[in-house]
């Protein structure tokens, strides 16, 4: 990539940080605003970075299966009760389309993106590859939903068997993430092109925002936004790809001190 494409992702992933920054500090009509905001600002740097780095082809992928597969996911949801159960999404999070808000389908498509990256990064081709990419994208409900809830954007109708400290939350929600996700990266390794399944420099960007959502939500779950069961439950979690992307960054970064080289 030229430097100013190499530059764009990051320069984004910085005005995400910034919005995010900004969600304690805010509250009412403008924390869902700001909510909004941040959705569409990871969207887009998810997409961009998939068109940026392996092309037109594999960011219709991601469009297709992740928003495409979102959107249908939770019109299914609403309308059925699966596979999260029933729930209702009230009108603070903007226009909906099928019951559902339009932003709901970008956020999978935001996070689905660096998961699967993550996991390109970690594990070899394979089954393997893909439970660990659902694993990455499904442990971040344990953050998104105790978060979401506790703001009244969305509810379920019969929130039990809860996990502890998680009220207003079915645990068959999170197992339906992980079905849905283990579909969505599924996908993602069968129609994306073979450079979407193989690591590039260009993709530090996305394994930044991976581990900034991991370690920025522990700490605004545990300290800014009440919410010290779900720091928890989405710390232990999301570890399971946070924490040997974490690993694997820094000892390569280390080899590349020591070598002189400058890698992504």
């Amino acid at each position: 990539m030229t430097r100013l494409r190499a530059g764009l992702p990051w320069l984004l992933l910085g005005v995400l940080v910034l919005a995010q920054i900004g969600y304690p500090l805010t509250d009412g009509t403008a924390r869902a605003r700001l909510t909004v905001a941040t959705v569409v600002l990871g969207y887009l740097l998810s997409v961009g970075h998939a068109l940026l780095t392996r092309g037109p082809r594999t960011a219709a992928a991601l469009v297709l299966v992740a928003t495409g597969g979102g959107l249908a996911v939770e019109a299914v949801g609403v309308a059925t009760g699966v596979p999260f159960g029933f729930y209702d999404y009230s009108g603070e999070l903007g226009p909906k389309l099928l019951g559902v808000p339009v932003i709901i389908p970008l956020a999978w498509t935001w996070m689905a993106w660096p998961a699967w990256l993550a996991a390109v990064r970690l594990v070899g081709p394979g089954p393997g590859r893909v439970v660990l990419a659902a694993l990455g994208l499904a442990t971040w409900d344990l953050f998104l939903d105790p978060q979401m809830v506790a703001e009244g954007y969305w509810t379920w109708q019969d929130p039990t068997p809860a996990l502890p400290g998680l009220p207003g939350i079915p645990v068959g929600n999170y197992v339906g993430w992980l079905l849905v996700g283990l579909a969505m990266m599924t996908a993602l390794a069968t129609v994306t092109v073979p450079a979407a399944r193989e690591t590039r420099p260009g993709d530090g960007p996305m394994y930044a925002l991976y581990l900034w959502t991991y370690g920025s939500s522990v700490l605004a779950h545990a300290v800014f936004l009440d919410l010290p069961a779900s720091a928890v439950w989405g710390a232990a979690t999301m570890a399971v790809v946070a924490v040997p992307l974490a690993v694997v960054l820094a000892r390569r970064a280390a080899r590349d001190r020591r070598t002189g080289r400058v890698g992504a």
